[in-house]
């Protein structure tokens, strides 16, 4: 019964409806109807025998829709409303006393905390994977030099090993957050009724146990209203998604032919409708341009949650498509990374070669003036005009003589000795002897760290010098 004499607008049901959107949560919203029956009868609020009618009406319910035989009809709302109804038929009456002490506002929140948790695991899952395949990678390539890069312009030269794992620290980070998240969203609403609670002394607290929360939300009003996790998610999702948007947009330059630092698998490449030649990035290009999807997905759902009044509102509606969809993309990206990432070929001998131009050795050169006493700032003008210098004249900074050297700084003419061995190729990497620098030692100390990381909780530990 309505209260309703007229009928709904047909343009209103199709604005109102969220069924298209929602209904693959039917696993957790029967996993909590179960819940919720078995703690009824617990409680003496409903009989053994309606619990044990309730659960073999969700079973049979169940069965339909996993195979995909769930007679839908045209005016279910949702799938809360479209699950109870079909409950009901299959049930008899009895099925009118699952909604017995809870309203759709706790049950629709419940049923995204529990698939947000869900989806936390299998983002944590991946990224894990990811993590160990950049490891693996970085004990490969453990001596590979290569160009740091600094706007795009060669600055100092790196390991290729220091490289990758720079990726595999931003990725412990976003396994933080994730695993913020997930704890933001282990916090039980069911139980808290429209809004104020329910009429029955109910057992919450069996209830999270069952329903694998971690405890039971304390205010009935911010359970039903808050959705925190859900921006707590976007937001670990948004950033993490801009991390692999970065290793997008690298491998995508370095499988250039202008870089030809590596090649990409052919499995994550595509070929060109036109040109038989080309040979793709296009995995990589979607990792980047699927992140400010995720990002926009945050957005927009602090949009909605924007000075929305207390307590539920039909804006919360517009919680779960935000969620799934980022969720999915995010899953489907880390996936690509991960692949190209295993499969991905770095040629030696091209970014060796790239990382030998001596013009990136101009701050070691800096360091060896500071080293015999002048200050840096004098010490950088000094290497500033030998760089212009060499330029200018179109020579290398190791063919500098002892006298051209000495008209730029006394020091130098006086240590042409010292000044050649720091152009040594060799000498540039391994002269980076501070923690968390690209010298070998440093790098094998970080892969220690990076294997015992991924042994460790997602939260991971705080890292210091030893």
């Amino acid at each position: 019964m309505s209260r309703f004499h007229e009928p709904q607008d047909p343009r209103f049901q199709r604005l109102n409806a969220s069924l298209g959107v929602d209904r693959r949560l039917w696993p957790q919203d029967l996993a909590q109807s179960r819940a919720h029956a078995r703690m009824l009868a617990a409680r003496g609020i409903l009989t053994e025998a309606d619990r044990d009618a309730l659960l073999a009406g969700l079973d049979a319910v169940e069965l339909e829709l996993r195979e995909e035989r769930f007679p839908f009809e045209a005016h279910d709302e949702d799938i809360h409303m479209a699950i109870e109804r079909r409950l009901t038929e299959i049930a008899g009456p009895v099925g009118g006393r699952l909604h017995t002490a809870r309203s759709r506002n706790d049950q629709v929140v419940t049923d995204l905390a529990m698939y947000t948790r869900e989806r936390i695991g299998a983002t944590q899952a991946a990224l894990r994977e990811l993590m160990t395949v950049l490891v693996a990678r970085a004990e490969e390539h453990l001596d590979w030099p290569m160009p740091g890069y600094t706007h795009l312009q060669r600055a100092q030269p790196v390991y290729l090993s220091h490289h990758l794992l720079a990726y595999f620290w931003m990725l412990q980070r976003d396994r933080e957050r994730f695993a913020f998240a997930e704890r933001q969203s282990g916090r039980l609403p069911l139980g808290a009724g429209a809004l104020a609670g329910v009429n029955f002394h109910t057992d919450r607290e069996l209830l999270a146990r069952e329903l694998g929360f971690q405890e039971v939300a304390p205010n009935s009003i911010d359970a039903v209203s808050g959705r925190d996790f859900v921006l707590d998610y976007l937001g670990a999702a948004a950033i993490c998604a801009m991390h692999l948007s970065r290793l997008g947009a690298e491998l995508v330059l370095w499988s250039s032919s202008e870089f030809r630092f590596c090649e990409l698998p052919g499995e994550w490449s595509s070929g060109s409708s036109i040109m038989p030649q080309k040979k793709n990035p296009d995995a990589a290009e979607l990792l980047r341009a699927k992140a400010p999807r995720v990002v926009g997905h945050l957005a927009a759902f602090h949009g909605v949650m924007h000075a929305l009044p207390l307590t539920y509102n039909k804006d919360l509606q517009e919680d779960k498509e935000h969620v799934f969809d980022a969720a999915d993309t995010l899953e489907a990206t880390l996936a690509a990374a991960t692949g190209m990432t295993a499969g991905v070929r770095f040629d030696r001998e091209r970014m060796r070669a790239a990382a030998a131009d001596e013009l990136i050795a101009a701050t070691d050169l800096a360091d060896l003036l500071v080293r015999l006493g002048m200050p840096f700032r004098e010490a950088h003008g000094v290497v500033a005009g030998l760089v212009r210098t060499a330029l200018e004249q179109g020579r290398s900074l190791s063919d500098l003589s002892a006298a051209e050297l000495a008209a730029h700084s006394s020091l130098l003419g006086a240590h042409r000795a010292d000044y050649q061995r720091v152009l040594a190729h060799d000498s540039w990497l391994e002269s980076k002897v501070s923690y968390g620098g690209t010298s070998l030692a440093r790098v094998r100390e970080q892969l220690a760290l990076a294997r015992t990381t991924l042994r460790s909780s997602p939260e991971g530990d705080a890292h210091a010098p030893a």
